[in-house]
């Protein structure tokens, strides 16, 4: 059995997931803020999701990870390393509840997984996939160093693919 990992930055701990997580991830999933993902999804398709970002720490040793404040221990969004027939590459992705935003908790989160999945894992690179109208997760990308790569495999195309190298 796999152990995931705990990370923690100045102002986040990414842990595992737990059944308590489930409501919000379930509302946002529920919300138009989940149409970059292929959304809004019915409870019994956020809870495949849900089950999906677990057991890929198994199949794959990468996963998702809930983002929780350090200061007031709330569950504000996930971050995670998404593999598996839907997608080409190990894609790093995340996601914010609202009222979340612009405060770089994204950032912060999605840095610490990059890092995490560079040198503890060892992979050579990551993606991330993202549709070409959401420009907070672009600016995310680009602070975390991502390029854009025109000839990465996407299976929307019209997302953009942005690549990080280790």
């Amino acid at each position: 059995m796999i152990r995931i990992p705990l990370l923690e930055t100045p102002r986040l701990r990414l842990r595992a997931q737990c059944l308590d997580d489930f409501p919000v991830y379930a509302a946002f999933l529920a919300s138009p803020r989940a149409r970059g993902m292929g959304g809004p999804f019915a409870e019994v398709a956020a809870w495949g999701q849900f089950c999906h970002d677990l057991a890929s720490w198994h199949l794959f040793g990468h996963g998702a990870l809930m983002i929780e404040r350090r200061d007031t221990g709330e569950c504000i969004g996930q971050v995670g390393i998404n593999h598996g027939p839907l997608f080409a590459e190990q894609e790093l992705g995340w996601l914010l509840y609202a009222g979340q935003e612009g405060q770089g908790f994204a950032s912060e989160a999605a840095a610490a997984l990059r890092d995490w999945a560079f040198v503890v894992r060892g992979l050579p690179t990551l993606v991330s996939y993202m549709a070409a109208d959401n420009h907070a997760s672009q600016a995310v990308a680009v602070r975390l160093g991502g390029v854009l790569d025109a000839q990465a495999v996407r299976s929307d195309p019209d997302d953009l693919v942005f690549r990080y190298r280790r």
